[in-house]
């Protein structure tokens, strides 16, 4: 009985996080509760995993990796080195090897959403379709992070899982060579095949890559009408569906808000669908200039329109324009939003962001600016820098590399050294403690967490038990070697429904039953499963892909055509060097 509820609950779980009808945290949370109160865990056994000491590192490197951005030293040495390289492949080269050096020692997610503004502005100055270089800066940054214990979160958990298991924990470096050549394998695939399998999206006009020409127009508050003294968000036109974007008064450009009042020959860009905008046309009160307005129309020298990209950390992240103020707090106006899989024009007030859609945003030099410095959104195109704390910046760096190399040599614990290199970090002012906490996946950590347990409650159910007699029972006649294949593509495919952390840690119970029912080494089983489900590059779902997306114009397919093979190729080094290095 327990062991058909567990399994279940694996199975609801896959669903529910692949449809993402609940948050990933709130599924993790239900798991968790389902299984104390059904006795399969103790109180203890539930929430272990969330006192464990992989937990203080994966959230102290947030929080490390957040100083870093926030001081602009890695915006600063990333854009130096990118800006000289004019060669088409010597760029993607370089761009590729510079990814994956930081991916190895931060969240691979943070370099990525800091790597891909001043990447497109490269290519608009080299003229090279930002869908050519996108992928590579995803893949390597994923790949990146297989070469180091805190390149990937994935990493982490399963360092954290064997240790519970009774396995001594992974050092800083063990898996360095391996994760070099997968590393060095992805970017020659890349380079000897990106002309023919990634796609060449040129870039069009804003209006055109956002949907909203038919929707954007000009209108003209004529003598005597009733507009004239109502404020501009509580006007007669708000009992239509109409944004005022813009106000032309004479040769000022005003960008309104709550208190702006309407006057006499005002000139109003708007958004609005298209049948408001013929209710707009039979009104007496106004008159329409144009039912289109092209991108240059709604630019000028004072006013500026750009692309931001929802980042980790960000305000918006899982919260609309409306509850964070974002029109009030930035002086920016959202005119369109390009999301993956679809591109959203109306109604925008409302819309729950995500980590990965590309906002189009006007506004003054001055508002981008502030947004600029304060580190929550990626600029597309743009290659300005944050502030650069110089002291703090290099500072940060030096209290990380002295972590690093306490903990290689084993001189403090992992946990210990990074805690303190975070500590220090928030004392010497690069990051505040409200900007740490702003930074902080807590889903992420949450979800680790839980699923941690879940491996426990499947070991006592006995489901992993069940499962891993199952597998050698299909594949155990094959020899060891199938069996370990087996279970690497097992995760491959579960990764794509579910994160790579969740999918590792699913896997690992049974794979570690299984290993000692053969009679193999359980941490040969446990390294091949985590360098799986890191190398799982078959579909857009993994978060450093999904910021990509939108700013290369990609479709479903591109990641398909280019992940597919490539996770292959890996899939295949991974099962002849695993037993080499850590001998079956």
């Amino acid at each position: 009985m327990e062991i058909a509820l567990v399994i279940g609950l694996l199975i609801v779980a896959i669903v529910l996080f692949a449809t993402e009808k609940f948050s990933v945290d709130v599924v993790t949370i239900g798991l968790l509760v389902i299984l104390a109160l059904s006795g399969i865990l103790t109180p203890k056994e539930a929430f272990e995993g969330f006192s464990s000491d992989f937990m203080i590192i994966l959230a102290s490197i947030f929080v490390i990796s957040g100083a870093l951005s926030e001081t602009g030293l890695l915006d600063k040495l990333g854009a130096q080195m990118i800006k000289r390289l004019k060669s088409e492949t010597i760029f993607i080269t370089y761009t590729m090897l510079v990814t994956a050096t930081f991916s190895a020692f931060m969240n691979n997610t943070t370099v990525t959403a800091l790597v891909t503004g001043p990447v497109v502005g490269i290519c608009r100055k080299l003229n090279i379709s930002p869908s050519k270089v996108l992928i590579p800066v995803a893949y390597s940054s994923i790949l990146g992070g297989t070469c180091t214990l805190i390149g990937t979160s994935t990493n982490v958990a399963v360092s954290g899982y064997i240790a519970q298991a009774g396995m001594e924990p992974l050092h800083f470096f063990e898996i360095f060579w391996i994760g070099v050549i997968l590393c060095i394998s992805g970017i020659i695939f890349i380079l000897l095949f990106w002309r023919k399998i990634l796609p060449d999206y040129k870039e069009t006009s804003f209006t055109e890559d956002y949907k909203i020409k038919q929707y954007l127009s000009e209108i003209l508050i004529a003598e005597n009408s009733n507009l004239i003294g109502q404020r501009a968000f509580k006007s007669d036109l708000s009992r239509w569906d109409v944004r005022i974007i813009k106000i032309i008064r004479s040769k000022d450009e005003i960008i309104p808000n709550r208190r702006t009042i309407l006057a006499q020959n005002d000139i109003l860009l708007i958004e609005c669908p298209v049948d408001d905008l013929i209710k707009i046309k039979e009104s007496p009160d106004l008159k329409v200039l144009a039912d289109t307005i092209r991108h240059e129309e709604i630019q000028s020298d004072k006013i500026r329109l750009i692309e931001l990209l929802v980042t980790p950390g960000s305000r918006l992240a899982d919260h609309s324009l409306t509850e964070i103020r974002f029109r009030q707090n930035y002086d920016l106006v959202v005119l369109g939003v390009h999301r993956f899989k679809t591109t959203v024009s109306q109604k925008i007030a409302s819309l729950r962001f995500k980590i990965g859609d590309v906002l189009l945003v006007q506004g003054t030099e001055e508002s981008i600016e502030i947004l600029r410095q304060s580190g929550e959104f990626s600029i597309i195109g743009d290659f300005k820098v944050n502030m650069f704390k110089e002291r703090k910046g290099i500072l940060s760096a030096i209290i990380f590399l002295i972590a690093i190399i306490a903990a290689s040599l084993q001189l403090v614990p992992l946990s210990i050294a990074f805690l303190t290199a975070a500590l220090v970090t928030i004392l010497v002012g690069a990051i505040t403690v409200e900007r740490a906490y702003e930074i902080m996946n807590w889903k992420l950590l949450i979800l680790i967490g839980g699923m941690s347990a879940f491996g426990t409650a499947m070991e006592n159910s006995g489901a992993s038990t069940f499962l891993a007699e199952n597998i050698i029972y299909l594949l155990g006649d094959l020899g060891i070697r199938y069996v370990l294949a087996g279970f690497v593509v097992l995760v491959i495919l579960l990764t794509q429904p579910m994160s790579n952390a969740a999918a590792a840690l699913v896997v690992l119970p049974v794979a570690i039953e299984a290993a000692e029912l053969l009679g193999s080494d359980p941490r040969s089983f446990a390294i091949a499963i985590m360098l799986g489900a890191s190398v799982s590059l078959i579909t857009p779902f993994e978060p450093s892909c999904i910021l990509v997306y939108g700013p290369g114009r990609y479709k479903f397919m591109d990641f398909i055509k280019t992940g597919v093979p490539l996770t292959l190729i890996l899939l295949v080094i991974i099962l002849l060097l695993v037993p080499v290095f850590w001998p079956l």
